[in-house]
């Protein structure tokens, strides 16, 4: 794993594009759970994204938890830079 993407805290979200409901919450943690997440991510060929302060408002949440309101604009950014990552 590379040490650059690693970090302490990870959260997974699932969207499906064209979806009206928002992002949901399907995994969660930090440390060894944390390292898991992105091991999945990166064997799955799912793009990585790092922003501390959102994963610190993420993490809040419980796993199947939908994105409130307050957090889509943060989120969308992250959608943003995987279907750009997609498209590669």
């Amino acid at each position: 794993m590379d040490d650059k993407i690693k970090r302490d805290k990870a959260v997974a979200l699932k969207y499906k594009k064209g979806e009206k409901a928002s992002p949901q919450v399907v995994a969660r943690g930090g440390g060894v759970v944390a390292e898991k997440i992105q091991q999945v991510a990166q064997e799955n060929q799912i793009p990585l994204y790092n922003d501390k302060q959102l994963v610190e408002q993420l993490i809040r949440l419980e796993v199947s938890e939908r994105i409130p309101p307050e957090l889509y604009k943060a989120v969308a950014e992250v959608l943003v830079f995987v279907y750009s990552m997609d498209r590669e």
